[in-house]
């Protein structure tokens, strides 16, 4: 790389912040390259030059909160749709868990900026991230991100017998999405009718639609873990806030 590129681009390549709080952190006039202020946006650096930021960022970006809830069936994770809320509404003093081990106070101006950090369909459930952190939200759901998510999926083989072991292999790798191979996943028993399911990649619906292509039909759906954050025992339509000692 020895072309200029957007500074907002560059910080979120350093791992310093997301691109729209860049843009922020830039027109309030707390980025400097090389020593010197730049505040205008659209700026663009040299991979050689020292990107740092002001003390004032660094401030505002520990203030902000990730959250972890375990979603029910029937909200979706972002904007309002079809009649259905978001999950975000979840969000109360009232459904923190009694056991979230954080000393963090809530304030309704966390909810501000709150946004999930990856899909969980409307009639799935089980572990949603909701963060105002840009890094975080990169991190689980940026096109490179390495984060795996692990499901619980309990399905009826609609053809007659059971699911045969080459179908099973497919799942793991093999299958076609939309015109393009599917990464491989890691897919294996749990009991007669429950599959285990762990995915570096989350299409619209994805795992619904590989079970489809072998004759499964999915019955529940739930999201168990998020690379190092385990589901663990948060009730449903309670939340917690992600402790600072823990990464995904």
């Amino acid at each position: 790389m020895t072309e200029p590129v957007r500074l907002s681009k560059r910080m979120s390549e350093l791992g310093l912040c997301s691109r729209r709080e860049a843009d922020e952190w830039i027109e309030k006039g707390w980025v400097r390259v090389d020593g010197a202020v730049v505040s205008v946006l659209g700026s663009k650096v040299l991979p050689h030059q020292k990107v740092t930021v002001e003390r004032q960022a660094s401030a505002e970006q520990a203030q902000r909160v990730t959250i972890l809830i375990n979603k029910p069936m029937g909200y979706v994770s972002g904007q309002a749709e079809d009649g259905y809320k978001p999950a975000m509404v979840l969000v109360t003093e009232q459904s923190r868990w009694v056991e979230d081990q954080t000393e963090m106070r809530f304030h309704p101006r966390q909810l501000k900026s709150l946004v999930p950090a990856g899909r969980l369909d409307i009639d799935s459930v089980g572990l949603l991230v909701l963060t105002q952190d840009g890094r975080i939200a990169k991190q689980l759901i940026g096109e490179d991100s390495a984060v795996d998510k692990e499901y619980l999926v309990r399905v009826q083989y609609t053809r007659p017998g059971k699911l045969p072991e080459a179908d099973l292999k497919r799942l793991n790798h093999g299958l076609i999405m939309d015109g393009k191979p599917l990464r491989p996943a890691k897919v294996r028993w749990q009991n007669e009718d429950q599959l285990s399911f762990t995915l570096r990649e989350g299409k619209k619906r994805q795992i619904r639609r590989m079970c489809d292509m072998v004759g499964l039909k999915v019955i529940g759906l739930k999201r168990v873990r998020i690379g190092g954050i385990k589901l663990g025992e948060l009730p449903v339509g309670q939340w917690r806030y992600l402790r600072p000692d823990e990464k995904f």
